[in-house]
């Protein structure tokens, strides 16, 4: 991806949330010279990977594949083993009409997923098989806004601004937004971006990037350039 659309993603995104009132924490806001005077009392942000990530998941067309994020919480995996530190994590996701998110699951987060305002946020569902293939037979059992519901497996689930569905280990997900974009929170377990996605397709998480022109925000694949302790 190209830096120069990535930083247009986040500033569309920013502006969006504002639009929703949902408020970011100030570290959204710093620019690469913040960054670069900031020093031990930063190193939670970049240890836990809080902050902007935009991703095509290596497909090269962020409209029709992609994602917008911001983790503005989160816990470690080494701790939790411990019992010790944040159990839990937060994000805001900004998702397009018809931008896909692809089929994946977790093998350890449980999480919701909660449209909080825009459009309607539809999430395609299947369990997973024990070789991690979409279970096309079984059906698919989930809790919406703690509620239990039953649906065939290839459903698509509508959830409309405030409401939330509880995404469990091995359940393979695939959303879009339909009508206009979604301001879509998640609240979870400890994320680990780098762990704990099993993509159905192989792909790449995070871009490579062509670095056509300065990062306004940093994305938490950029700290290790910017950030010394």
């Amino acid at each position: 991806m190209k830096r120069s659309k990535i930083n247009r993603i986040i500033e569309s995104g920013k502006d969006f949330a504002e639009v929703r009132r949902f408020f970011l924490p100030p570290f959204a806001f710093w620019t690469v010279q913040d960054w670069l005077s900031r020093g031990p009392e930063a190193a939670q942000i970049v240890e836990y990977n809080l902050g902007w990530d935009v991703t095509d998941f290596g497909r090269g067309n962020f409209n029709k594949y992609g994602l917008l994020l911001f983790t503005i919480r989160n816990g470690s995996p080494e701790a939790l083993q411990k019992g010790v530190g944040k159990s839990y994590a937060e994000k805001m996701l900004v998702v397009e009409p018809g931008q896909v998110t692809p089929f994946h699951f977790h093998w350890q987060k449980t999480e919701d997923i909660i449209n909080r305002g825009g459009g309607i946020l539809k999430i395609k569902l299947y369990n997973s098989t024990e070789d991690e293939k979409l279970e096309k037979k079984g059906d698919v059992r989930v809790s919406i806004d703690s509620i239990w519901h039953t649906f065939k497996a290839g459903s698509t689930v509508s959830l409309k601004p405030g409401e939330s569905i509880t995404l469990t280990p091995g359940c393979y997900h695939q959303f879009w937004a339909e009508g206009e974009r979604v301001l879509v929170g998640e609240v979870s377990s400890v994320n680990d971006d780098q762990n704990d996605n099993r993509f159905f397709e192989p792909m790449s998480r995070f871009p490579d990037i062509d670095e056509d022109e300065p990062p306004v925000h940093l994305l938490v694949s950029d700290y290790h350039h910017y950030f010394r302790t």
